[in-house]
């Protein structure tokens, strides 16, 4: 069944209308949301979209307000997002961001305490659209699922992170994670009765496994950064790194004990007219993505594509063609749609 992704985007604005959010808050969740079913993140699109109301019900999601300004020197920024609705938050600072990165050449602001922020890439064309090149992490210091490499205790959470870089076409959309694979993923696999296509976590003694049951096993295991087994030094420092960023430019984290689930969050965006100029900047990156593109594929039937074709191609498609969503996902908002009186979508004919 396909769904128009309008109605879709109308339909979650308005249980989240419903649930109590005020202003652009719904309208702008619910984007956030169906894009990311559109780019392929189903685990991160409307699949978020029940947790969220049963979090805004128990009164762990705030559904009126602004995040409260710490910090604020122009280029850099730190704001207290009070529980306000992630994806939200992290759309408004992304706009915050291109916009002041047109008077400094580059904005960085730093979050604490964000709900959930969802699907990174569906953050980046606000930035990429705009011309401007963006780099996006989150982590959530309420929760570990992945241990430091060599070790078998979790610390971590999958920690992404999201570039943005634009060509003079489509724009490069880079959406990765310093951990294999995600929680959501994971849970979503265990839950089908499911394996990992490979070794993505480890038992508690340390042992490769592709069975997602480890990791709410007695004793957990954990997931593995990226590199696995073998090169996870690899995903560890990308950690690491994120961790630094979310939590110490934030301010707050693991180190304060929190305990509901959330995010901190860094934004940066680039001008590149304020570097070597936007000229120079695009002769680079197209150069680079055609050399990607033309190279020759060690399956002639698999060409080389660059991140972010296929999410871009599926958008639009989506828009053209309907979009098609996980199972589950619909009948698993049904009940929600009746409580709160929302019509559910209609099919796409």
């Amino acid at each position: 069944m396909r769904y128009a992704p309008s109605e879709l985007r109308a339909f979650a604005a308005a249980l989240l209308a419903a649930a109590g959010l005020d202003g652009d808050k719904p309208a702008i969740v619910a984007e956030r949301l169906v894009a990311a079913d559109g780019m392929g993140h189903t685990t991160h699109g409307l699949a978020q979209l029940g947790d969220y109301l049963e979090e805004i019900e128990a009164g762990r999601m705030a559904k009126t307000g602004e995040p409260a300004i710490l910090s604020d020197r122009g280029a850099v920024a730190v704001w207290d997002a009070r529980r306000l609705p992630g994806v939200w938050v992290t759309a408004l600072a992304v706009t915050t961001a291109v916009e002041r990165a047109r008077i400094y050449g580059s904005a960085s602001i730093a979050i604490r305490r964000s709900h959930h922020i969802a699907c990174l890439a569906a953050f980046l064309p606000i930035a990429t659209d705009a011309g401007m090149m963006v780099l996006l992490s989150s982590s959530d210091p309420s929760d570990a699922h992945v241990a430091p490499f060599g070790g078998t205790k979790a610390v971590f959470t999958p920690d992404p992170i999201a570039i943005g870089i634009p060509t003079s076409g489509d724009a490069i959309l880079i959406d990765t994670s310093a951990s294999i694979t995600t929680a959501g993923l994971s849970a979503r696999l265990r839950g089908e009765g499911g394996r990992f296509p490979g070794l993505w976590a480890q038992d508690a003694a340390g042992r490769p496994s592709d069975d997602p049951a480890v990791l709410i096993a007695d004793p957990k295991g954990t997931l593995l950064p990226t590199g696995g087994a073998d090169h996870g030094h690899k995903g560890y420092g990308l950690a690491l790194m994120v961790e630094a960023l979310t939590q110490g430019l934030s301010g707050y984290g693991r180190a304060d004990g929190e305990s509901e689930w959330g995010a901190s969050v860094f934004v940066e965006v680039f001008d590149p007219e304020a570097f070597a100029g936007r000229a120079a900047f695009l002769r680079q990156t197209d150069f680079v993505a055609e050399a990607c593109r033309a190279n020759p594929p060690i399956d002639p039937a698999r060409p080389v594509r660059l991140p972010g074709a296929k999410a871009l191609s599926g958008l639009q498609r989506a828009e053209t063609e309907g979009l098609t969503l996980h199972p589950g996902i619909l009948s698993g908002l049904e009940p929600f749609a009746n409580a709160l009186g929302v019509a559910m979508p209609d099919v796409r004919t």
